[in-house]
């Protein structure tokens, strides 16, 4: 956690606020090459987060492997970028909106930007940096990740692809939708087979992304604004996690699971906590990704109610790896290890968890005061 650093504190600070300045104006800028560099330009401070503060030996290596990715997703958006420059003359988005583009030239736009876009997500198979991220990222990087870079792909195709290339959309959507499916179903299954806390978190967020993708085309507006508010659910809720196994990690240095039993007596009030994150994480009733997956599967139902029974299947999975998840940390047998060293949240921390808690509970019982700012 933040408050535990004990080297280049002024340095950790400054990159956040570079990050937050970053992130601010990816929502401000109109012009298509400005949101490509400071879109692309996150990964400086996340590269520093990671390769300075990280947790373990193969943050160097997770580091190198986040650039790598987006740098490969960079090479899809600047061509695009420079082919727009050469023909339009300009790189306002506002041109870009209404210049009449060839049939095969959208869809060869279409798909290098979702490619470019998607990295960001990520989408299978372009997932591989995100869990080494996370797992090598201190707790604030995690949290971040979650919470904020990862819904700047999301929003990038909805602002340049979802509304400017309706026609391209239909020939293409099933292949998106396979491939968002597979990719939700495949990390789902990943995440129940994962034996460190951090990555079975990882790839719940990369299964609820590829989620979200798949509900972006399914062609209904009742799936879109479902979409907006999975992704604001599963920024509190992933980020929340992503908290208390940093709080669990500070105290006993280690992330594996099978290391941890009857937390819950040891750690009564992250317990608590704990479980009203891990049932937010599979939709439970009265929680914020309740609300949103409902939504979602709404937009399916009208979209293709065959497609319903297979998304069944990975969220299923979801919810025994995270009740799973829950009763190895917190129930089970005393270990003498945690009856020698342990110590509750402090107020701090119990701070920020009551402040996680209180956003899911709400978003879950009133979703309409949400919604109605959609």
């Amino acid at each position: 956690m933040s408050w535990f650093l004990s080297y280049k504190i002024n340095l950790y600070f400054y990159t956040l606020m570079l990050l937050l300045f970053i992130l601010i104006n990816t929502f401000l800028v109109m012009d298509i090459l400005l949101f490509f560099l400071i879109f692309e330009s996150s990964v400086i401070p996340l590269f520093l987060l990671i390769a300075i503060w990280g947790s373990r030996s193969r943050k160097i290596y997770a580091s190198y492997l986040l650039l790598s990715y987006t740098l490969l997703g960079s090479v899809f958006l600047l061509i695009i970028i420079l082919y727009l420059y050469i023909n339009i003359g300009t790189t306002s988005y506002i041109s870009f909106i209404y210049y009449n583009f060839f049939n095969n030239i959208q869809i060869i736009i279409f798909i290098s930007c979702f490619i470019g876009f998607g990295i960001k997500i990520p989408l299978i198979p372009f997932h591989i940096w995100l869990p080494e991220a996370h797992v090598e990222s201190p707790t604030t990087g995690s949290v971040i990740l979650a919470g904020l870079i990862l819904k700047l792909g999301l929003y990038a195709i909805i602002k340049f692809l979802f509304f400017l290339f309706n026609n391209i959309q239909k020939d293409v959507i099933y292949n998106i939708i396979l491939i968002s499916y597979f990719g939700f179903l495949y990390a789902t299954l990943v995440a129940y087979n994962q034996i460190d806390l951090k990555k079975i978190i990882a790839y719940s967020s990369v299964a609820h992304m590829n989620f979200s993708v798949l509900s972006l085309f399914s062609e209904s507006i009742v799936g879109l604004i479902g979409l907006v508010y999975l992704m604001i659910g599963h920024a509190f809720t992933s980020s929340a996690l992503f908290t208390s196994i940093g709080v669990i990690y500070d105290r006993y240095k280690t992330r594996l699971i099978c290391y941890f039993q009857s937390l819950i007596f040891l750690m009564p009030i992250l317990g608590i906590m704990f479980f009203i994150f891990i049932i937010s994480n599979f939709a439970f009733p009265a929680t914020f990704n309740f609300v949103g997956e409902l939504l979602i599967l709404i937009g399916i139902i009208n979209f293709n109610s065959f497609l319903l029974i297979l998304i069944l299947l990975p969220m299923v999975v979801t919810m025994i790896y995270s009740l799973f998840l829950y009763s190895r940390i917190f129930f089970g047998p005393f270990n003498i290890i945690f009856i020698r060293y342990f110590s509750d949240v402090i107020r701090l921390e119990a701070f920020i968890l009551l402040i996680y808690s209180f956003f899911i509970i709400f978003g879950g019982l009133f979703p309409m005061l949400i919604i109605y700012y959609l």
